[in-house]
């Protein structure tokens, strides 16, 4: 048997069995750039599995060494990847630059980092592994692009229909493009260095040679887009990096915005965090000490077990434990179910976050109904669970050794979990508001009750919904 054999061997023993046969195709069978940067999410619907279920297939299938995840920074705009690093801690700029897009970007976890898996190269070695001796076309769909641009098949007659001129300039040499400029707006771009000249070709056309002069190197500033007239073109380009750079001429127009205009959903670094399996298997190894990464949405769940302490004295520690320990496992259970992750747990009190409210509240009513049979399994109401939600802005942080969360959301939300009684479930606006919570609470026939509050240390009064 391989060594990659006894690897996904060991990965049936934690993931899907079907999922790991596929992935196992997929290493065996697929062509070099289907290994590369691999979005989780598109080979789940490809392969018509769950999504967390191939996400945490693919989290043990690193942890075991059969992939290498890469968390990237991705431009909003194009789609593009501004900087790659092998955790978390790589993302450590208070601003990413595209210049393809001519714009800065604060990163969020949200939408601007995502997390891709390409295969080992002890257990299948690709092109993409030595990205300088990968063609134009295919660096630019392996290594510039995220996994969220669905490029379509004819990729490469598409690079040919759009790009002028191209070349490949090893480092500290020289090249001369010489070509005709149409009357469209132009791009001399090179993706290696994301280094952008912007070119408007406008006015009457010329038979006199226009000359430009690019040097190429790590700092590639934004330069002031140039205006020419249709004619000739005659640019001298020098590389002055350690590396092969991949300078070209591309036509800014109609077919290249089709080319990039279809997206597709990818694996968010803000999703990841909030999947038990990561938090699980990456527990210490996400963040440095002083990172401070904003996510622009997350919902937050608080519970805590009303009269937790009565329940010891009423039953005894030993059994008072056991229940606590069946109540914790069975939350656990339901958070992982719903696309969440258990934070942290505070005496008898659980914080979790999810994607998106829907989850959450979907969360929180079977919460609820689990409690509910737990104590008729006893035959009395010894287990009453109180929860809150609340969904907003925030930041990722470490706090003691874990990866958690800052801000005024998380302090919302604890304290609207304050205002629970037993078996109450409080949300705030933002999450019964949301479409998709507002669908999951209707289906279940249930009126929330809107009531203003007051919440300490926020001054105004605050509207919190009540579900029955």
């Amino acid at each position: 048997m391989s060594e990659d054999q006894k690897l996904l061997a060991i990965l049936r023993q934690s993931a899907d069995g079907d999922i790991v046969d596929a992935i196992e195709r997929l290493i065996r069978d697929a062509p070099d750039h289907e290994l590369n940067r691999i979005n989780a999410l598109a080979f789940a619907a490809r392969n018509g599995f769950d999504e967390d279920r191939v996400i945490a297939a693919f989290l043990h299938a690193s942890r075991l060494g059969l992939f290498e995840m890469s968390w990237n920074v991705l431009c909003p705009g194009c789609g593009s990847v501004l900087d790659a690093g092998t955790s978390l801690k790589s993302v450590n700029r208070s601003e990413y630059s595209c210049a393809l897009c001519a714009a800065g970007y604060e990163p969020t976890l949200d939408e601007m980092v995502e997390v891709t898996f390409t295969v080992n190269p002890r257990v299948r070695k690709i092109a993409a592994h030595d990205p300088d001796t990968l063609p134009m076309h295919e660096y630019a769909r392996q290594i510039f692009w995220g996994s969220g641009v669905d490029l379509p098949e004819d990729f490469e007659r598409l690079i040919d229909e759009v790009v002028l001129d191209a070349v490949e300039l090893p480092p500290g040499e020289r090249a001369i493009m010489s070509l005709q400029l149409p009357a469209e707006f132009v791009i001399v771009f090179e993706p290696v260095t994301h280094a952008a000249q912007f070119i408007d070709v406008k006015g009457e056309p010329t038979r006199e040679r226009q000359s430009l002069s690019l040097v190429i190197n790590e700092a590639h500033p934004q330069n002031q887009a140039l205006t020419m007239r249709p004619g000739p073109l005659r640019i001298s380009i020098e590389n002055r990096t350690n590396r092969r750079v991949l300078p070209a001429v591309w036509v800014a127009g109609d077919k290249l915005h089709r080319m990039l205009e279809r997206r597709r959903p990818f694996l968010t670094a803000k999703r990841l965090l909030t999947n038990q399996t990561f938090r699980d298997l990456y527990r210490t190894d996400t963040l440095d000490i002083d990172q401070r990464l904003k996510i622009t949405s997350l919902t937050f769940l608080f519970t805590d077990l009303k009269g937790s302490t009565q329940l010891y004295e009423r039953v005894g520690d030993l059994v008072a434990y056991d229940l606590v320990r069946s109540h914790f496992d069975v939350l656990n259970e339901i958070v992982a179910s719903e696309s969440g992750a258990v934070v942290k747990t505070i005496g008898d009190a659980v914080m979790a976050t999810f994607p998106t409210p829907d989850h959450a509240v979907s969360a929180a009513l079977r919460m609820r109904e689990a409690m509910r049979a737990l104590n008729e399994q006893r035959g009395s109401e010894d287990l009453l669970l109180k929860i809150g939600i609340h969904e907003g802005p925030c930041l990722a942080v470490t706090l003691n050794d874990r990866q958690d969360y800052f801000g005024q959301t998380v302090n919302i939300a604890s304290r609207v979990q304050g205002l629970a009684m037993s078996r109450s479930i409080f949300a705030t606006g933002s999450v019964v508001e949301n479409p998709d919570a507002s669908q999951i609470i209707a289906q279940r026939g249930l009126h929330p009750a809107l009531q203003k509050t007051s919440l300490r240390g926020l001054n105004d009064a605050f509207s919190v919904y009540e579900i029955p």
